[in-house]
């Protein structure tokens, strides 16, 4: 036999060769996706894929590893491939049912654990995540702010499911409420919070034909997309959400990045909120608005 047959490629030639071929089928990130896909095979680090650079794969592990690339070759996104994905200090387990949380989402939660900071609270805050998806921002906030009570929705029975067991493994699973519920339609309408926090379906139909596809093709839809001006939830929340906040409690939500003035105007239209303001994220894009009920 020859030596071809008995070559075992190393680390190094399949990253160099998975590189190149997933920038031809389009991805962003090429060498990051055959990095992290590696690491998931090997059970190493990144760095530790360095310091091996030269240690061959076993068959096994090749076709593991090349099951991994075709995935992500076809534009699945690395964190569904993975099944999980990494938030401020959270691993949560993520899959199609659930967008894939995203950094700018941090900001919604820094500013929510800021407000429960510098609140004075005689009784634990209360607080309601709408549209909770994979839990990212309610468990965030339990983490972040034990003393406050919390409360969870989506209109997703697999999400709240997926979310709930994300919270059991951050230790945070008898500290918040997770209800199947679309925004408010479940709740009692005579419970108040002091902090509502959101992080809506926003994409209008003219963005959505612009999406990159492994956005587009494998995340759900009915969480990315608001309606043919991607509005239609703010329209809600600007109206819906004084009923069930407390005198001069807080509503945080994450907007499109060119949608701060639209839903300033929303929320100054209802009349029932004060302070309202818009927020940049770290690219300098407006991406929060907040505003306090009357």
């Amino acid at each position: 036999m020859s030596e071809a047959i008995h070559h075992r490629p190393t680390i190094s030639e399949l990253l160099r060769k998975t590189t190149s071929y997933l920038k031809e089928k389009g991805s962003s990130s090429p060498r990051l996706d055959a990095e992290v896909l590696m690491t998931e095979i090997l059970g190493l680090s990144r760095v530790e894929l360095y310091t091996n650079y030269e240690q061959p794969l076993t068959p096994p592990e090749v076709d593991r590893y090349r099951e991994l690339i075709r995935r992500r070759s076809v534009g699945e996104p690395v964190a569904y491939i993975l099944g999980r994905a990494s938030f401020r200090n959270l691993t949560l387990r993520v899959d199609r049912d659930v967008l894939i949380p995203r950094p700018e989402t941090e900001q919604v939660v820094e500013i929510a654990v800021q407000y429960l900071m510098e609140g004075n609270w005689p009784t634990p805050p209360m607080v309601l995540d709408l549209g909770t998806g994979s839990g990212a921002i309610a468990i965030s906030i339990a983490c972040g702010f034990p003393e406050a009570e919390v409360t969870a929705t989506d209109a997703s029975a697999n999400a709240i499911e997926l979310a709930r067991e994300n919270a059991r493994t951050a230790g945070a699973g008898e500290r918040i409420e997770f209800v199947h519920s679309d925004l408010f339609e479940a709740l009692d309408p005579l419970t108040t919070y002091d902090l509502i926090v959101s992080n809506p379906p926003y994409i209008s139909e003219e963005e959505w034909e612009t999406l990159a596809p492994d956005v587009r093709d494998f995340e759900p839809r009915e969480a990315l997309f608001g309606g043919i001006d991607g509005l239609d939830y703010f329209r809600r929340l600007a109206v819906e959400a004084p009923q069930f906040l407390k005198p001069h409690g807080a509503l945080v939500m994450e907007i499109g990045h060119l949608q701060g003035p639209a839903v300033l105007e929303l929320m100054h239209a209802s009349d029932l909120y004060r302070a309202v303001r818009v927020g940049q994220d770290y690219a300098g894009h407006d991406r929060i608005v907040v505003g306090q009920r009357k």
